[in-house]
């Protein structure tokens, strides 16, 4: 999959293919584009689909204030 994370940290966009890659601390998120594979999907595509949400949230709390 292409996933396309990109982050603004110390006025640098980087930009990330690897949610696991994301520093814990960082500026702003700029993109969060997950790759979500065509339909149908299976019930295992779902679980992963389903917990792109929570990874945008758990980003959000990470940027700095």
């Amino acid at each position: 999959m292409n996933h396309k994370f990109t982050i603004l940290q110390d006025g640098v966009l980087k930009t990330y293919t690897k949610y696991e890659d994301i520093p814990e601390s960082f500026d702003n998120v700029i993109q969060f584009l997950p790759e979500i594979p065509e339909g149908p999907h299976t019930g295992d595509e779902h679980d992963i689909i389903d917990q792109w949400n929570d990874k945008l949230k758990e980003l959000m709390k990470r940027e700095k204030k």
